[in-house]
């Protein structure tokens, strides 16, 4: 934590095609976490001013910027990209080979942990009106990915169950409301009998203490010994083995991180004998995220924010996000 500085930095230099955006409020996440530790294999440039996610205001426009307007609200999309190859012409900037998460692999556009962030143009969208600045803040990054890991790769089809971990996270709150939303039933699995009675209120279908219930068990349990079609996983090792053996055949596993490690044992006869489908999942597409705003600006979705923050405090945000001690995401406001 030591390495965390709050201080003053130079405002953002636009460039033709880019927006300054007063930030109102910016949304922590893990990969908040990841850059402060350092991560093997990323590049971090230095300093780093982390955050992907942030709603604010347009202050001004580049000479180039044909479609946001002074005084816009709007909402971060975190995935910078060329916008110009094949990849993200075909709408899946997410294989550009100049992909990054904003806020998280900076250079040359820093994050969102600031009172002013420079985005391009591409990678603003309208703020829904029914939102505050915190709630707005709260959803861009985790909805892309939930969105990007259950249609798109999942292929989630109604009536279809989903075994979902880390229930309390932020993807998690946003994974059990897109699962319920395409119509599937969720089994979400949470530390704390707490935690799963608010996901409960979310909309899971049933919950699984991982503390004091046997997982594979339950899920069992509750699908009469058949498995679940679907496991959505953020959580990696520690939770991986589980997560096939709750499979059902021809099931699909989809995942988007490893909190809890990356080196994780796969029994392979399991994997080809009941035709099993691993699936990796990074971040999502602009066309993605418009369609979850507006299943969020319906209210079909909402946002789930833990506790609000000072920006000054972003050390304590992100010893809560460390510590699990959290239901749905820590919002900072400069």
């Amino acid at each position: 934590m030591n390495v965390l500085r709050y201080e003053d930095a130079p405002d953002p230099k636009l460039g033709p095609k880019d927006v300054l955006v007063r930030v109102r409020a910016s949304g922590t996440n893990y990969n908040d976490v990841w850059a402060r530790r350092g991560l093997a294999g990323v590049k971090f440039d230095l300093p780093h001013i982390s955050g992907s996610d942030v709603s604010g205001q347009v202050v001004e426009v580049g000479s180039a910027v044909t479609m946001a307007n002074v005084g816009d609200a709007v909402v971060s999309h975190p995935s910078l990209s060329c916008r110009v190859c094949e990849a993200c012409t075909s709408g899946r900037e997410y294989f550009c080979r100049q992909f990054k998460i904003w806020g998280f692999q900076t250079g040359p556009y820093d994050g969102g942990y600031a009172e002013l962030a420079r985005l391009p143009e591409a990678n603003v969208l309208p703020k829904p009106a029914n939102l505050s600045w915190e709630e707005a803040a709260s959803m861009p990054l985790v909805l892309l990915t939930a969105w990007h890991m259950l249609d798109t790769r999942a292929q989630l089809k109604p009536g279809e169950d989903v075994l979902l971990w880390g229930a309390s996270s932020g993807i998690g709150v946003i994974g059990i409301q897109v699962a319920k939303l395409f119509g599937a039933r969720v089994l979400a699995v949470a530390g704390t009998d707490e935690k799963l009675r608010r996901a409960k209120a979310l909309g899971a279908d049933e919950t699984i203490n991982y503390n004091t219930q046997d997982v594979v068990q339950e899920v069992r349990r509750l699908t009469n010994k058949k498995g679940v079609e679907v496991v959505f996983e953020h959580t990696g090792a520690g939770t991986w083995e589980r997560s096939l053996a709750s499979m059902a055949w021809g099931g699909r596993l989809v995942i988007c991180g490893n909190t809890t490690g990356y080196e994780a044992k796969t029994d392979l006869r399991f994997l080809f004998n009941k035709q099993l489908s691993l699936l990796g999942s990074h971040q999502g597409s602009k066309a993605e995220l418009v369609r979850g705003m507006r299943e969020v600006a319906a209210g079909r979705i909402k946002p789930v924010v833990d506790s609000v923050l000072p920006l000054r405090d972003a050390k304590k945000a992100q010893e809560k996000i460390e510590a699990g001690d959290h239901f749905g995401k820590i919002v900072l406001v400069p």
